[in-house]
């Protein structure tokens, strides 16, 4: 099955960081403000996921979402967290770090298109 989100090497290893000092986590990705449209990293019990918020996947053991208007601009799009030098303005967990999450993509290829399509939407809320 076409993954509709994955990560990368280099931030899986800050995620297995992050989870040995915080427990669970997931990610988030909205439009808002702070570090706009970048990958926050939370404790799963202190982040409340939304009717609106689409899951798109797991990454690294941690359930990968984004908010409804953001996945109406990113649905034909794979999106691939990576890590950096630098400190977001977030409240993302990897700042104090030294480093910070981003998004990087490419567009589905017809083939991954097409089984996503087959698939159905993805699910809404906490799943």
């Amino acid at each position: 099955m076409a993954a509709r989100v994955e990560i990368t090497d280099k931030a899986t290893e800050v995620v297995e960081r992050l989870r040995i000092q915080h427990g669970p986590l997931l990610f988030h990705q909205s439009g808002g403000c702070c570090d706009g449209s970048a990958p926050m990293c939370y404790p799963a019990s202190e982040f409340r996921v939304g009717p609106q918020d689409v899951l798109l996947g797991e990454i690294a053991g941690c359930s990968f979402y984004i908010g409804a208007a953001q996945f109406e601009y990113w649905q034909h799009t794979k999106l691939i967290i990576d890590v950096v030098p630098g400190r977001g303005s977030g409240f993302s967990l990897e700042a104090p770090e030294g480093v910070r999450f981003l998004t990087r993509s490419r567009l589905f290829t017809d083939a991954e298109s097409a089984e996503l399509d087959a698939a159905g939407p993805p699910l809404r809320g906490a799943a």
